[in-house]
């Protein structure tokens, strides 16, 4: 599974005919047809540290699913270095971190509609001073519990997993585990550490997403 960078983070909307969106059909396809066989509803994305393309891989990943005509959900679990309503252009002010700490906000008044059919988005929210705290409250929870309901699949990126117990949480809730690394930058014990933490959680690791990989190497069927 090997996206590459591009100047235009949502490559999926843009440009869904590229090499590198089909990169990213890749990592659906094993979202969709994990080995096991069990239905992944509950899907983290998240990477050994900043800079690895986490956020525009879950975002592209969203996408190539909602494109399938599946209903889906991305949220913003990065409570500390929210970045994806910046690509979706949508306003920050509302999000997660609103509907965890405060008991009188809704689901749905966090669930924002997308120009992409098919998507939805629960953006971040205003930055909290305590977002592990928050993300182990029962509200995380009743809140999956609702978007299981009124979604296909939920598309989760959190913080890197080696930065912050956040993304432990967040794994422990989850289905299976998507992990991004730097392409030419893994490095082995930084793997191994985020490995391990989420064999703690009991966390299903789905793969791991080789990013930045020049557009060279890429290999296109035609």
């Amino acid at each position: 599974m090997r996206p590459s960078p591009s100047s235009q983070p949502l490559i999926m909307d843009i440009n869904p005919e590229s090499a590198i969106a089909e990169a990213y059909r890749a990592i659906r396809t094993r979202i969709a047809f994990p080995a096991d066989g069990k239905e992944l509803k509950v899907i983290m994305i998240t990477s050994t540290k900043k800079g690895e393309g986490k956020s525009s891989t879950a975002a592209n990943v969203a996408i190539s699913i909602a494109q399938t005509g599946k209903r889906v959900v991305l949220i913003d679990a990065d409570l500390r270095r929210p970045a994806l309503h910046q690509m979706f252009g949508v306003i920050n002010h509302t999000g997660l971190a609103n509907f965890l700490a405060n008991l009188s906000v809704e689901p749905q008044e966090v669930v924002r509609s997308l120009h992409i059919e098919n998507l939805a988005f629960i953006p971040s929210g205003l930055t909290p001073p305590n977002p592990a705290e928050l993300l182990t409250m029962p509200r995380m929870d009743e809140l999956l519990e609702y978007l299981k309901q009124a979604y296909d699949v939920i598309i989760v990126d959190t913080p890197p997993a080696l930065s912050v117990s956040d993304a432990q949480i967040v794994a422990a809730k989850s289905d299976g585990v998507v992990v991004v690394v730097e392409y030419g930058k893994v490095n082995r014990s930084n793997a191994k550490k985020v490995s391990f933490y989420l064999n703690q959680v009991n966390a299903k690791l789905l793969g791991v997403v080789l990013n930045k990989v020049k557009r060279k190497g890429l290999h296109v069927y035609q």
